[in-house]
């Protein structure tokens, strides 16, 4: 059993030589002029202005968060809805077909939550 997994640490050891092997020969022969430019932060080629440390809402990162929840929650469906025909077949069709509405459900209660809380309103 140990046996099967011997390639994936052998591709993992070569990848991470490799990678470590870069490092060190980047170091060894890479220039090492200084510059002031290469400290500063780069914008898109444009000479930044004002503090890096401006205050957000916090209802942008509340709405990210809830996108991110329900995107991963729609891959589980999609998941489950490909793997629902080789289901069909067997005896555990209905046990999953109750699971998945129980997810459904949970989906649609958290939604009716955050809406009547108002978190997804944008111009608070």
């Amino acid at each position: 059993m140990l046996a099967d997994y011997v390639p994936i640490l052998l591709l993992v050891g070569v990848a991470l030589g490799f990678a470590l092997l870069n490092n060190a020969l980047s170091e060894l022969f890479g220039r090492k002029r200084k510059n002031i430019g290469k400290a500063d932060a780069y914008e898109c080629g444009m000479e930044p202005r004002g503090s890096a440390r401006i205050r957000l809402s916090i209802h942008f990162y509340l709405i990210a968060v809830l996108f991110i929840l329900f995107d991963v929650e729609a891959v589980f469906l999609f998941l489950w809805a490909v793997s629902a025909e080789a289901l069909r077949a067997q005896d555990m069709a209905m046990l999953v077909l109750y699971e998945i509405g129980v997810f459904v459900f949970v989906l649609v209660l958290a939604l009716a939550y955050v809406w009547r809380k108002g978190g997804l309103e944008w111009d608070r």
